[in-house]
């Protein structure tokens, strides 16, 4: 399977947590248009099926990640 730059992983990642934030506060059709563009991207990229899986994919990718899955763990 390809693999993504990590540059272009980071990048996707930030525009999901952005994006994110403008829908939950906006909301307008162009935001969520572009979040579920995005979303799709990450998940081509990370070879996932949601956003959900793709995230946490896309971030232990990073460099720094840690090995451990912390996913399911809440603070």
């Amino acid at each position: 399977m390809l693999m993504a730059h990590p540059a272009v992983l980071r990048k996707l990642v930030e525009q999901h947590d952005t994006l994110r934030i403008l829908c939950a506060e906006d909301g307008t059709p162009e935001a969520r248009q572009r979040m579920e563009d995005v979303a799709y991207t990450l998940c081509v990229s990370t070879g996932t099926r949601d956003i959900d899986a793709a995230l946490i994919a896309a971030r232990h990718q990073l460099p720094g990640a840690r090995p451990e899955d912390d996913s399911l763990v809440t603070a």
